[in-house]
């Protein structure tokens, strides 16, 4: 069974990659300028490290840090 943390954890190299690949897409197809395409390759990256801040500071280890505090 796909437990919280295992799905996370595929889910971040996706996001970083994402940004790339969708680039790759926009740049391949020709629909996309130079000043529209280097901007969108760091966003994949972006997302990962807002996903890791929202797991840290939301999920699952932040309720049970919260829960062993008290």
């Amino acid at each position: 069974m796909l437990e919280r943390a295992d799905a996370v954890l595929a889910v971040i190299p996706l996001l970083a990659v994402s940004g790339l690949a969708f680039r790759s897409v926009i740049a391949a197809t020709g629909i996309g300028t130079g000043l529209l395409v280097a901007p969108i390759a760091p966003l994949g990256y972006l997302a990962a490290l807002a996903l890791i801040v929202r797991e840290l500071v939301a999920g699952p280890v932040a309720e049970r840090s919260s829960e062993e505090s008290t």
